[in-house]
């Protein structure tokens, strides 16, 4: 396998990378930066290739500035971030818990944010904006913590307990939300929908912010987190011999992973199967280190979101599908995929 090395600082600092694994980081570059131009020049109103470029460098006409940069872009930028930010969320968790089939989606994670932000939205119509990502974090933590107080889990065993305990939490939590929207009034619940399909339609420029906060904050964990995972893949006892703390650096990336999920949810609401899906993907594209394999992760789930997006808004126009639904379509059977592959696996 060739690799790519360099160093600095007089030889101080170095690193290597797969040069496959630095092929596909940049193949997945181009194809988001695709399916930005994309998103910006398709629509309803036909914006083109050349005045979407034109509006990126601000050379367009009023109209196509209008359209791509007011409306089109905001919604672009916020769909591929909430992406990879679902993405990473999903990767760490699979990491912590040694589980290929774990997800926020699947394990109760997202339905404890969004049923955060649904009681503010139902109950509280009169609290600020502000307060939503702050109670989704809150949400997905006692969510995360119900799991791991009812399954036991501090090692990467009991996989099947965890995922069937992790689903019961999520229908749980979903049939508390659906009670909420139900006894709500309609144009709270109206609106809660909307938010509850993972849509990204009515993003601005504020939302626009959030993920990018976002995104930075989640260039920080990846940096700090990928040694702890890959101490984590050599089993508790070899990771400890190795000088790690098991169960804070479990605690810590559960806290990341749910802590990215939920400033997604929060953003653009519950986004299914990205986070199972993601780091599958990235890892069937290159074998490579957990630093790495983030960064794949990472950009695999901005396609995803960006791509079930676009698909959403331009394949049944004028009718817009919300991105949850979308990747709802593809990952359901994806997800049936990897139960078959894991069972197999499993089977002596």
């Amino acid at each position: 396998m060739s690799v790519l090395r360099a160093s600095g600082i007089g030889h101080r600092v170095a690193f290597e990378v797969p040069a496959r694994g630095a092929a596909m980081l940049a193949a997945l570059a181009v194809a988001i930066g695709v399916l930005l131009l994309a998103s910006l020049a398709l629509g309803s109103a036909d914006v083109g290739l050349g005045d979407a470029l034109a509006a990126l460098v601000g050379t367009a006409s009023e109209r196509a500035d209008l359209v791509a940069t007011e409306f089109r872009l905001p919604r672009a930028l916020t769909a591929l971030m909430a992406g990879g930010l679902l993405a990473l969320s999903g990767a760490l968790l699979q990491g912590t818990t040694l589980n290929p089939l774990a997800d926020p989606a699947l394990v109760g994670v997202s339905q404890g944010a969004g049923l955060a932000v649904i009681v503010l939205a139902v109950l509280m119509p009169a609290a600020p904006d502000a307060w939503h990502a702050p109670a989704a974090f809150g949400g997905g933590m006692a969510a995360a913590a119900a799991i791991l107080c009812l399954t036991g889990i501090r090692a990467g065993g009991a996989q099947t307990r965890f995922l069937l305990t992790g689903i019961g939490l999520a229908a749980f939590l979903t049939a508390m939300t659906t009670a909420l929207l139900t006894y709500g009034r309609i144009s709270d619940a109206h609106e809660a929908l909307g938010w509850l399909a993972g849509s990204v339609r009515s993003a601005s420029w504020d939302e626009v912010q959030r993920s990018a906060l976002a995104t930075v904050a989640a260039l920080a964990i990846c940096v700090l987190a990928a040694r702890p995972l890959a101490a984590l893949r050599l089993g508790d006892d070899l990771a400890a011999s190795l000088g790690h703390h098991v169960t804070r650096a479990r605690t810590g990336l559960l806290l990341a992973s749910v802590a990215l999920a939920s400033a997604s949810v929060s953003v653009v609401g519950p986004v299914a199967f990205v986070g199972l899906l993601a780091p599958h993907a990235a890892r069937r594209l290159a074998r490579t280190g957990p630093g790495l394999h983030l960064a794949l992760t990472w950009a695999v789930g901005a396609c995803l979101a960006g791509g079930a997006d676009l698909a959403g808004r331009t394949a049944f126009g004028p009718v817009q599908v919300p991105a949850g639904l979308v990747t709802a379509l593809v990952g359901a059977p994806c997800f049936a995929l990897l139960m078959l592959r894991t069972h197999r696996k499993e089977t002596p």
